[in-house]
């Protein structure tokens, strides 16, 4: 079964109270609750169907609060094999009924146990197999892998025609199980790591107990590691991690090793041998057996990855968006819900929210970005998940660049050796100019009039050009209580080379609560009009204002200069 913290998704205001009680099984997942309709939910959305399959896609479990029908409709698209979906689940509005819709092989019926437990009603499993058998044979537990899915499905049906069965190897999981056991039967549940090829009337179950260690700077790693494996007699299948130094933490060629051999790939700092940091690793718990560049330890027992060496580090610069929620972009919400550690100005923090308890909020002045940007680097190379938070997109006014000139500075190969991102928002200008209609549709030019890391001197240069060649313009940080007079210079600059009629558009909050949107001229613009949350844009000379049907006007400014094309 998938480990990701499932989804609990619902659609009125009378589901909440069993959303929470499903919650309390499932504490770190977020109640998504539709906007308009759910007050106090976690999350909110705007279109269930999008949200659905925006989950399914992240391979999010999903618990939706709601008929079994709309569910179907929303995901029917995305139904394409099954063995590759995560678990999907209805439950009644008040909690009488529970039913698995899919992901039988990614733990569904588990998960619907334990949430009818959790309503103290009785899950309406409709498999063939855990009803005969009291478990799924095809979805083994955490620390073991399913050899051939079609197999294993022939093999099932076999013994549900009455067929008996043995179990070689230890599965500690089926003791409990119903299965018609017969030391002579002739289907067999084989558990072991051995290489080989199945029987046609096995079912391969292998432990994933086996770690194979990567010297550094190894040649042709896939090669070298399915080797060493062929010659221990060893499944691919029972691998639990790569291990490798982390002097080679970015080698692209090992990422690709652990990504055909699905396994996570962790990094120990290499003392000796690769035998010996291979035995410190795991604990000395197998003698490892060398092969060339690579060497193979096998324990006794399943492995946990997550506690054999680390993980890279990751740090992820992210846009939130002007603020609202259907104004974030998926990989963002994605990131954030992956992250270990979350930092930024604290007002934006808060709009990344809301957070697992297991998630920590390093909130800081918004002033610190410096600081801010070294610390995240820091946490990374220790192999953390982190996420720094900017509002709009990253690389507009905001955190990616002093992420990058933090790595820029530093001659920490640690920091070097971290798996950077840098993932869009919607930016504050991008944001205002379609609330307004296409003010930007052309030629335009961004600026921040604040002075606080460039000169003054510097701003009125630029913004003279820019005016001068008909860009239209975006002001971003326009006026402050320590700079209330600069809006109005800059004003009289743009106003050299404009009319007096040309359109502004002045977009305050554009995304939050409370957002307001007006249109005016240069002519009429004065700085009392404008404070620092408020996003001006001026227009070209070929801007264009008409009136919208239901009030309010439209501005765009068209793709063309001179003649208007036919």
């Amino acid at each position: 079964m998938t480990s990701t913290v499932p989804a609990i998704v619902i659609l009125g205001q009378g589901s909440l109270a069993t959303a929470r009680r499903i919650q309390q099984r499932y504490p770190e997942a977020l109640i998504h609750g539709l906007a308009g309709r759910v007050e106090g939910s976690d999350r909110p959305y705007t279109e269930f169907g999008a949200t659905l399959r925006e989950l399914y896609q992240q391979d999010t479990p999903i618990i939706a609060l709601c008929a079994a029908g709309i569910v179907i409709r929303s995901l029917a698209p995305l139904l394409l094999e099954k063995g590759a979906e995560p678990p999907v689940l209805v439950v009644a509005e008040d909690g009488s009924a529970v039913v698995p819709l899919l992901g039988g092989l990614g733990g569904v019926n588990v998960m619907a146990r334990e949430i009818a437990a959790a309503l103290q009603v009785a899950p309406a499993i409709t498999t063939s197999g855990e009803l005969r058998f009291g478990t799924c044979l095809l979805n083994p537990p955490s620390g073991y892998r399913l050899g051939d899915l079609e197999q294993g499905k022939r093999f099932v049906s076999d013994l549900l025609a009455g067929e008996p069965v043995r179990i070689e190897g230890a599965a500690p999981w089926l003791d409990q199980a119903q299965l018609p056991q017969d030391a002579q039967a002739r289907l067999a549940i084989r558990i072991d790591s051995a290489a080989g090829v199945p029987a046609a009337n096995e079912l391969r179950i292998y432990p994933r107990s086996v770690v194979v260690a990567v010297s550094a700077g190894a040649t042709d790693v896939l090669a070298s590691i399915e080797q060493a494996l062929a010659q221990a007699g060893l499944a691919m299948q029972s691998v639990a991690c790569l291990l490798t130094a982390d002097s080679d933490m970015v080698r692209s060629e090992l990422q690709q090793a652990a990504s055909v051999l699905g396994v996570p790939l962790r990094f120990v700092t290499a003392n000796g041998s690769v035998a010996q940091w291979l035995g410190d690793a795991i604990g000395h718990r197998a003698s490892p057996r060398v092969s060339g560049d690579v060497a193979i330890a096998v324990a006794a027992q399943p492995l946990d990855p997550q506690r054999i060496g680390r993980p890279r580090g990751r740090l992820a610069v992210i846009g939130l968006g002007p603020g609202a929620a259907e104004l974030m972009v998926p990989a963002v919400r994605a990131e954030l819900d992956r992250a270990t550690d979350v930092l930024g100005y604290e007002t934006y923090v808060r709009m990344a929210g809301p957070f697992r308890a297991d998630q920590i909020q390093h909130c800081t002045d918004n002033r610190e970005e410096m600081q801010r940007a070294r610390h995240a680097f820091e946490l990374a190379a220790q192999g953390r998940s982190v996420v720094v938070v900017s509002s709009g997109d990253p690389g507009v006014f905001a955190m990616a660049a002093a992420v990058l000139e933090a790595l820029h500075d530093s001659s920490d190969p640690a920091w070097h050796q971290v798996d950077l991102e840098i993932l869009p928002g919607v930016s504050a200008s991008l944001a205002t100019a379609a609330q307004a209609g296409a003010p930007l549709g052309h030629d335009f030019c961004v600026m921040s009039l604040s002075d606080n890391l460039k000169p003054w001197s510097i701003i009125e240069k630029r913004l003279d050009l820019a005016a001068e060649a008909d860009l239209a313009l975006a002001f971003y940080n326009p006026i402050s209580r320590s700079r209330p007079w600069q809006l109005g210079r800059a004003l009289e600059i743009v106003a050299q080379h404009r009319t007096p009629g040309t359109p502004v558009v002045l977009g305050r909050d554009i995304g939050r609560p409370g957002q307001t949107l007006r249109v005016t001229t240069l002519g009429q613009l004065t700085p009392d009009q404008v404070d620092m949350r408020t996003m001006v844009l001026v227009g070209s000379s070929t801007t264009c204002v008409f009136p919208r049907a239901k009030g309010g006007d439209w501005v765009y400014t068209p793709r063309w200069y001179g003649d208007k094309p036919l």
